[in-house]
């Protein structure tokens, strides 16, 4: 039996995206697009981690800079330029679309997955079959009258939540009632005395994210076939 060919790592440096790409060595059973959340960048530990268990398990995995962050390598987004977060979103998509047969996903960590999210409300299937939804900022710490949910009911593709049990920014029962709201299949993960980083280092996060992907996103697309023990 011919031997396995082992993953690779590319980096993908363009005028629209900027990337990391972890392909597993066989053909990838699904594509995922993932960002980072709003203090990170592309090798912010917990998306390395997540694209090793995903890759692991057969998939795709791209992880973008936001072009906030292209455009200065620290501080935080600014509001004013979210749209242009979500383009570029909507570019790596666009980009990565092509890498595998099977569903393409996007999401990412708190503020990268909350635009994946926005934009996914917007564009529909058109952009991404799925979301993949770590720490989502469900409030800010402390303000939980301030929900981010206006477009919640808007989304329409299955959609897998990754939670901490220990989040500031909202509760289990919270982020429950949150993802009711939208109109598709969901699952939430509560991880529990994890906080908002997911610390990889600490627990198995990310192992027990990709497992839930395994279990939740994956059946929901039958003619997505295992390639990957």
């Amino acid at each position: 039996m011919a031997a396995v060919s082992a993953s690779t790592v590319t980096t993908i440096e363009s005028d629209d995206v900027a990337a990391e790409v972890h392909r597993p060595g066989t053909p990838g059973r699904a594509t995922f697009v993932l960002a980072h959340g709003a203090g990170g960048n592309r090798d912010a530990v917990i998306l390395r981690a997540l694209a090793d268990e995903l890759c692991d398990r057969g998939f795709v995995v791209a992880r973008i800079d936001l072009p906030y962050r292209r455009r200065r390598p620290k501080g935080p987004p600014s509001p004013s330029t979210s749209p242009a977060d979500r383009d570029g979103i909507r570019a790596a998509c666009a980009t990565f679309r092509g890498e595998s047969d099977g569903p393409l996903f996007v999401g990412g960590h708190s503020y990268g997955g909350r635009q994946a999210s926005m934009a996914v409300a917007d564009d529909g299937r058109a952009l991404a079959d799925g979301l993949l939804l770590t720490s989502y900022p469900l409030h800010p710490p402390g303000k939980p009258d301030r929900l981010r949910t206006e477009h919640l009911p808007s989304i329409t593709v299955p959609t897998l939540v990754v939670h901490g049990s220990t989040d500031p920014f909202g509760t289990t029962d919270e982020m429950s009632r949150a993802i009711a709201l939208i109109d598709a299949p969901t699952h939430i993960v509560e991880l529990e005395k994890v906080g908002h980083d997911l610390n990889p280092k600490r627990k198995p996060t990310a192992s027990l994210t990709a497992d839930a992907v395994r279990d939740f996103l994956l059946p929901l697309f039958p003619d997505t076939e295992e390639t990957h023990q």
